[in-house]
């Protein structure tokens, strides 16, 4: 019999197809196993149910995000899947709880868990790593390419304070101002200590790297 988790990665699969190549199933796959690394490095491992819940959460955390919403019904389509799968109750809310809760957006809004598990720490610390980082920078312009959105422009500063609605509607904005008004914040929002030691180099690496994009852009190197 065919396994859960292999249900879910062909969900993952057919669910993103159409998506661009930030936030595809390849970034599913590396959150996923940056999850279970992080699980292991936390003390998790010796609890299957938890390692099931965060390899579940895990892979289906981007299906039905909001940026790439073609129908309304797509929203429910990660909790037909565990319904479908007999989950018992109490794990499948544990699962769409962090699936819920972990966004970015969430967290500005104040609507992020105070008391977090394990598990959505490991989840969150791991979809946010790949945010950052060289993929991380390879994410962002991929985004900002597919939206037609503007590399970088100096008149256009970024925004201090976002609010989840500003957050949300990102026409004004420029690819780089995301680095500031979201990347640059993700070293010190870790919500595990196996993240934020990982975090550390992903976030030196994007300030090396944004020090190098406005001198070249500037003409001075």
């Amino acid at each position: 019999m065919e396994s859960r988790v292999r249900k879910a990665e062909k969900l993952v699969e057919r669910s993103m197809k159409g998506n661009d190549a930030s936030h595809d199933a390849s970034h599913v796959w590396r959150v996923r196993d940056l999850a279970l690394s992080l699980a292991r490095e936390e003390g998790l491992a010796s609890n299957p149910d938890s390692m099931e819940i965060v390899e579940l959460a895990a892979l289906l955390h981007d299906i039905g995000d909001y940026k790439y919403l073609r129908d309304p019904s797509e929203e429910k389509i990660v909790e037909n899947f565990l319904e479908d799968e007999g989950l018992e109750e109490s794990k499948k809310m544990r699962i769409l709880n962090i699936i819920k809760k972990m966004g970015f957006k969430d967290e500005i809004a104040g609507l992020a868990n105070a008391e977090f598990s394990p598990e959505f720490g490991v989840v969150q610390d791991a979809d946010r790593l790949d945010a950052i980082g060289a993929i991380g920078i390879a994410r962002c312009f991929t985004f900002g390419g597919s939206r037609n959105r503007v590399l970088h422009d100096p008149a256009i500063k970024p925004r201090s304070d976002v609010s989840k609605e500003q957050y949300m509607k990102k026409e004004e904005q420029t690819t780089v101002n995301h680095f500031h008004e979201k990347l640059l914040k993700l070293k010190d929002l870790m919500k595990t200590e196996a993240g934020r030691r990982r975090a550390e180099k992903r976030h030196k690496f994007m300030e090396e790297f944004l020090m190098e994009f406005y001198e070249e852009w500037d003409g001075k190197a």
